[in-house]
């Protein structure tokens, strides 16, 4: 199952609602799989207000799920999808969640900096869901949008930019 999009938390307990016997896997780098005795240690929402280099304000939602790996293996097989379903309905009695935030998967070893990463898709591998993450990319909100970046004024004691050069050392809203 390929997503398109960044993925809401609804959407991500759909799916995993709908493969509860399996074990759920995490895929955080090509043939790199969080440990099978990962806990879920955490479930954050953090409600996100900016202002992008081209003065427009944004603000979404997140809601960060945060996996741990001891240091011992504990077990050889990852949790079953209904024991993560459970920590999370745990989770919604005190935090509801909200069901359009964007979700991320925080996540680091020895051998992997901490890092948030999107779903980027569920594959179904013999007994066991796999979520396949991606990192997380920049990105400029005012080009995205087909505006420019900064003040939008032009800077004549230097070459004029290329349209694409929002936010480079060279530009004007650094």
């Amino acid at each position: 199952m390929e997503t398109k999009q960044l993925l809401t938390w609804q959407d991500f307990l759909d799916t995993l609602q709908q493969h509860p016997e399996l074990v759920l896997q995490f895929e955080y780098a090509h043939q790199q799989r969080v440990a099978p005795s990962y806990h879920i240690t955490e479930v954050k929402q953090a409600p996100i207000t900016s202002v992008d280099c081209g003065g427009v304000m944004n603000s979404w939602t997140e809601v960060i799920v945060q996996l741990w790996e001891p240091a011992q293996a504990e077990t050889d097989r990852a949790m079953q999808v209904n024991k993560a379903l459970r920590i999370f309905d745990l989770v919604a009695s005190k935090l509801p969640l909200h069901p359009a935030g964007i979700v991320k998967i925080e996540f680091g070893n020895l051998q992997y900096d901490t890092r948030q990463m999107y779903p980027a898709a569920f594959h179904i591998e013999e007994e066991s869901l796999v979520v396949m993450l991606t990192a997380d990319q920049t990105q400029c909100k005012a080009i995205n949008r087909g505006g420019t970046c900064g003040t939008g004024t032009v800077n004549t004691t230097t070459k004029p930019e290329p349209a694409n050069a929002c936010c480079t050392p060279e530009s004007s809203c650094c």
